[in-house]
């Protein structure tokens, strides 16, 4: 994506936004939040790169300059894991890969709980506190048998990570989840193992050691599975695209696969087929059900001319249709792309988890030493000291700390996608919990967007037809919603095309027609040019919420024209509903202070601001947030450019287009205020489980390690709480699937 004016940096841009080539890797072989820490450390200290690891997703997101994709994978793999390039076309090659390594995974743990489950039937006799006994249910050399193919075999993998975490050679210097799970665990076979060859009198562990990777491996799994659910709402949206599409071409329908359409491609949707491609509609009637990726329930009617997306649905009617856009230039894979980009980006609150896990295993290992050291000098006694510090080892794992934040991420945005809300960034949706003013634009915010004009006022000497046309021919190359109005109504007049075109920010437009030089702009600005409006002939229109403009003709006042656009059905209760969540609605419009006045009172808005220049909606964003306000805005991202540079969130309503899609934050796929707040309170959702899950996380471990060093948590307890601990948290993040748009 090319960077636009419209992001502020400190917004929390993606980092295919900035400057460079991008490109999203797919890593192999990370078990914890450690891990996603040492392959982003060590990617961003290769010169030109910037690179962001998602330990939910298994994805980093990667900026470079002067290297090749083969050097950041080289560089993956010195560390010590595995990365190809992440792409749609290999999406379904990533899945196969990863269903294959579950499904070994799968077997292993199967293989490791049957190996598992006598030693630990023989555990009742130590919860009954007969700590002796047990020892000897089973021969200790059958302990052996058993508990050694599950430690050096299926708890290989432990070993091998923590080989390549913690030696600098290989890429490492740090640790991991599985240098814990390898020291805890490879101490108490060990120690075992020591005393069942030498014939000493001492208890030994091999239940423990099996039992916790055991446990582990059951962790990952299930870990595994609800990380996948976290990620549904991307796959929901991947499924929504058609395989094929019925062609026609040279006088005949072709059923040809969806990939082959190029723009251009005459298509034909039959009814209750989904459309293959965005296109435009030349021939047929019918209505189109866009729910899938704008959230509105009702059934969109499509005549000639209108535009219809990829994976809509369509009704009983037949349409035929010119592809506008194919393959990745569809607005469903804007949407996917814009949705992984969100679900691979850090919230700012995520830092803390970073700096966190950064140090853990290191002052986990720490604080286990200590625990042995000072426990055998306590107890005098060098067995309960071990198992002490082994516990310590095995229930310290910094996974649910890297999954609290990426997982609720992930739900979040793709609940949100669901809706049609589109969150560009982490960052973003995590400023929107704490907005508490929201700037909007009048024109197409808080109305329609379909003016009409109502009254036309000509001067004397001037008709109501001349009036029109020279006021058309001016506006006719203009964009603006009132312009669009202006040219409509004097459809039928003999329009001209006009010249010198130039756009008056803030104020109108001047540009030739024929030989006479125009001007169309507000009363205030033609009160500037010495042309004041009778007020006793404005009032009433502005009063009445309608936006009044005047022309002029070379200097010579030819009428004024009356605009009329309705306000939306849904406005006032969506200002209600952001009043109610404590979010203040400013009006910042460059109408007049009688039309503003009229659409405030309607609305309920009690604050607002009228005749604004572009800069003054910026200055005016700047000025609340130097008050300490955190201000959101809500435009369409060209004329109000400023402002949503200026804000802290910005926002674009009803995109429908690539264009909006790069241009806001937060992009809403009705042309409805109600998303706006539906995204505050997806936020504030989002944000309330995230800090639910770092609590989680924290406590867990605040808890668990002091326990574990006095002797009151056996290994076998620690190793089942640590893997509870990451399952719980992803789903709790998971429960953000019952969130709904109000």
């Amino acid at each position: 994506m090319s960077h636009t004016a419209f992001i502020r940096p400190d917004a929390g841009q993606s980092l295919s936004e900035e400057v460079g080539q991008t490109v999203e890797l797919a890593l192999e072989g990370m078990t914890c939040a450690a891990c996603a820490a040492r392959i982003e450390k060590g990617l961003n200290k290769l010169p030109g790169v910037e690179a962001a690891v998602n330990f939910a997703n298994e994805k980093a997101q990667v900026r470079y300059t002067g290297l090749s994709v083969e050097d950041l994978i080289a560089r993956v793999e010195k560390i010590g894991y595995a990365a190809t390039v992440s792409t749609q076309a290999t999406r379904d090659d990533e899945k196969a890969r990863k269903l294959v390594q579950y499904q070994a995974d799968c077997r292993q743990f199967a293989i490791a709980a049957l190996l598992t489950l006598p030693l630990v039937a023989q555990m009742g006799w130590m919860f009954s506190g007969d700590m002796h006994s047990h020892q000897d249910v089973l021969p200790r050399w059958l302990q052996f048998l058993l508990a050694t193919p599950v430690q050096l075999w299926i708890g290989w993998r432990f070993y091998v990570g923590a080989w390549h975490a913690l030696f600098p050679s290989m890429g490492g210097g740090g640790g991991n989840m599985d240098v814990l799970v390898a020291l805890g665990t490879g101490a108490a076979w060990l120690f075992s193992t020591v005393v069942l060859f030498a014939g000493l009198h001492e208890h030994v562990y091999f239940e423990a050691s099996a039992t916790v990777i055991t446990l582990v491996l059951l962790g990952k799994l299930l870990e595994t599975r609800a990380k996948v659910k976290t990620g549904e709402a991307i796959e929901a949206l991947i499924r929504l695209q058609p395989q094929t599409a019925t062609l026609f071409k040279d006088g005949e329908y072709r059923t040809v696969p969806v990939d082959s359409l190029i723009p251009g491609d005459v298509f034909v949707v039959r009814g209750g087929e989904s459309v293959p491609v965005d296109g435009e509609v030349i021939e047929g009637t019918s209505s189109v059900n866009e729910a899938m990726l704008t959230g509105e329930s009702l059934p969109v009617d499509k005549a000639v001319g209108a535009r219809v997306l990829a994976a809509t649905v369509n009704g009983n009617g037949q349409l035929v249709c010119r592809a506008t856009g194919v393959g990745s230039h569809t607005l469903l894979a804007g949407i996917i792309r814009l949705v992984e980009a969100a679900q691979g980006s850090k919230a700012p609150v995520q830092r803390l988890a970073d700096q966190v896990a950064a140090v853990f295993v290191p002052v986990v290992v720490g604080i286990a030493l200590l625990t042995f050291v000072l426990g055998w000098w306590w107890l005098g006694a060098f067995t309960p000291a071990l198992i002490n510090a082994v516990a310590v080892l095995v229930i310290a794992c910094p996974c649910a700390l890297g999954l609290a934040t990426p997982t609720a991420i992930m739900v979040g945005t793709g609940n949100g996608a669901q809706h049609g809300i589109l969150i560009r960034n982490a960052a973003a949706l995590e400023l929107a919990e704490k907005l508490n003013v929201l700037a909007v634009d009048k024109t197409g915010t808080l109305t329609l967007g379909q003016p009409q004009v109502t009254d036309v006022l000509p001067a004397p000497g001037i008709t109501e037809e001349r009036l029109l046309m020279l006021a058309a021919s001016l506006e006719q190359g203009a964009t603006h919603p009132l312009a669009q109005a202006v040219v409509a109504r004097a459809a039928g007049l003999p329009l001209q095309a006009p010249a010198a075109v130039e756009v008056l920010v803030g104020k109108g437009l001047r540009g030739r027609v024929g030989d006479q030089m125009l001007m169309l702009g507000s009363p205030a600005s033609l009160a500037e040019l010495g042309h004041a409006a009778d007020d006793v002939v404005l009032a009433p229109l502005q009063s009445a919420g309608k936006t009044v403009v005047g022309l002029l003709a070379d200097d010579r006042l030819m009428g004024w024209l009356a605009i009329a656009d309705p306000l939306r059905q849904s406005t006032a209760a969506a200002v209600a509903r952001l009043r109610d969540m404590g979010v203040e609605v400013l009006m910042l419009t460059g109408d007049n202070p009688r039309t503003a006045a009229a659409i405030a009172a309607q609305l309920g808005i009690k604050r607002f601001e009228a005749e604004v220049l572009p800069q003054r909606k910026a200055e005016v964003i700047a000025e609340l947030r130097a008050a300490g306000k955190h201000v959101g805005m809500v435009g369409d991202g060209i004329n109000d450019a400023p402002a949503l540079a200026a804000a802290d969130v910005s926002f674009a309503m009803g995109a429908g287009s690539d264009v909006a899609l790069e241009a806001a934050d937060i992009t809403l796929m009705r042309n409805d205020l109600a998303g706006i707040a539906a995204a505050i309170s997806l936020s504030r959702a989002t944000l309330r489980k995230i800090r639910q899950n770092l609590f989680f996380a924290f406590i867990y471990n605040v808890l668990g390690i002091p326990l574990a060093a006095l002797g009151m948590l056996n290994p076998v307890i620690a190793g089942a709480a640590m893997a509870a601990s990451s399952v719980s948290v992803v789903t709790n993040s998971l429960l953000l699937k019952r969130w709904k748009a109000a």
